[in-house]
């Protein structure tokens, strides 16, 4: 390191900007002196600045913590060699796919960051792989979601479940959970997993399932990468369709907007069911926009408008209806993001809050938090979704729900400019607000967002599974070396 050069990192929990101390500037040269006895890799090794600089990124902009190494893997074995590796010299280490992260969570100061982006088969993954069947696919950890649902569409078939953006890898999101419209009847992403392939903390490639090691499937799984590194996973399939009845359906009222939602959830008419709360002409956060959409066939019977709309309470002036290629509407938002990316917004800092709450307390909870937003707390391209969920659909374990069979996910997806520090620590401190508010109603934090948290916070989010999960992490990861960003233990 060249004399005279400050490195500067942020404290989440001081919500402040502070220098690294001296200690750990001397630790990261000695972890790079280490790296002279790695073993021969069928990838790669970087410890280049613009690879180290890229994975001291990500896609919050807030976090920055500088690794000594990156690997791009050229096999699931360079995993394990260096997942044992970093047991054997006290390094710490993290996957990272797409960075999409808000809040350092896949950083690693002074560790090794592993690429799972080389790991992007489809249909062929390890020794114990099938390929797309009537069921399932495999697909290795690095596969982006977009090219996960091309290649089942081939054989008319998709998985169930997506995130609303699908350049996410599959992961990414299997470490967290994966949410979206179609969670109400399918669950999450995590819940239509049959399989996974994975590399435990202590260096071993491990297969397991519900009947396989179930201990460590079900801590993989939601588990935010404590207990393995995803390589691989087998996920559940279903038909289908060609088409898809898009609806946006307007609201005045935060409480019929609501009501309107549980209704299709519960009632089941729809595939997708979400919704957005756009400002007002003076800044309001008021303007509620239902978005629903029916599958035709083959997954589901001809769209009918008159049966899929009746009851319904919506401003029937606004209302927004098409019929979409079923690609087209899963991958709806690359047009938007294209646009962010050409007006340099992309690259904004993503102080995101997601946040689980009753569904019972809602409304009570919910419209504190909207009421008091301003379009400086969400930002030029920023988005707020309100939706709910089904309980009984969302089987695995350490996804934390409230205890309420219709919860709701609020997501304040905020951004500012990435130099606005004064700007991002106030958001954070709005985002840790907002959390407690909906802990202390019985809420959760769905963790892909930017909440100031400590290990209190983490025991009371998992709550009765603590246990168990702190178990799994002793197994399976006994030196404590995997994803030390997401500060769980």
């Amino acid at each position: 390191m060249a004399a005279g050069v400050a490195v500067i990192g942020f404290d989440p929990l001081a919500r402040s900007w502070v220098p690294a101390s001296p200690k750990k500037q001397a630790d990261r040269s000695a972890n790079h002196n280490s790296l002279v006895d790695v073993p021969p890799l069928d990838g790669t090794l970087l410890t280049d600045d613009a690879s180290l600089s890229q994975a001291a990124d990500d896609f919050g902009h807030i976090v920055h913590r500088r690794p000594t190494a990156v690997l791009r893997p050229g096999s699931v074995s360079d995993v394990v060699t260096m997942v044992r590796f970093c047991n054997t010299h006290g390094l710490k280490t993290a996957p990272r796919g797409q960075g999409h992260a808000t809040f350092g969570q896949a950083q690693v100061e002074g560790g090794l960051v592993i690429e799972t982006t080389p790991l992007d088969r489809i249909g062929t993954v390890g020794p114990h792989s099938v390929a797309v069947g009537p069921h399932s696919v495999a697909v290795g950890a690095g596969a982006r979601w977009s090219d996960v649902v091309r290649a089942t569409l081939e054989h008319g078939l998709t998985p169930a479940v997506f995130t609303d953006y699908l350049e996410l890898s599959v992961g990414g999101t299997l470490s967290v959970g994966g949410l979206g419209g179609q969670t109400h009847r399918h669950g999450a992403q995590v819940d239509n997993v049959t399989a996974l392939q994975v590399v435990t903390g202590a260096g071993e490639l491990v297969r397991c399932s519900a009947s396989r090691h179930p201990d460590l499937f079900h801590a993989v799984l939601a588990g935010l990468g404590q207990c393995a590194i995803v390589v691989g996973a087998t996920i559940r399939l279903v038909t289908a369709p060609r088409t898809v009845r898009h609806y946006l359906l307007p609201y005045n009222s935060l409480r019929t907007f609501l009501e309107d939602q549980r209704r299709l959830v519960e009632e089941r008419r729809f595939a997708y069911v979400e919704g957005q709360i756009a400002p007002d002409a003076q800044g309001a956060f008021n303007g509620y926009v239902l978005e629903a959409v029916a599958y035709g066939p083959p997954a589901g019977p001809e769209p009918d408008d008159t049966e899929l709309l009746r009851g319904l309470r919506f401003n029937p002036s606004g209302v927004q209806k098409e019929t979409l290629d079923y690609f087209d509407f899963l991958n709806r938002l690359a047009p938007a993001v294209e646009a962010l990316k050409a007006a340099g917004l992309w690259a904004y800092a993503h102080p995101w809050l997601n946040l689980l709450l009753p569904g019972d307390e809602a409304e009570s909870v919910a419209g504190p938090i909207l009421s008091a937003l301003t379009p400086d707390d969400v930002g030029p391209a920023g988005v707020v979704l309100l939706y709910p969920l089904i309980r009984e659909r969302l089987h695995t374990p350490l996804l934390r729900m409230p205890d309420d069979p219709v919860p709701y996910l609020l997501a304040v997806l905020r951004t500012c400019p990435p130099d606005d520090e004064d700007a991002v620590a106030r958001l954070l401190r709005a985002n840790r607000r907002a959390f407690e508010t909906v802990r202390d109603a019985g809420g959760t934090q769905y963790p892909v967002g930017s909440i100031p948290f400590r290990h209190a916070d983490w025991r009371r989010q998992y709550g009765p599974v603590w246990p168990r999960f702190a178990a799994a992490r002793h197994r399976y990861d006994p030196l404590g070396v995997l994803v030390p960003g997401q500060g769980v233990f």
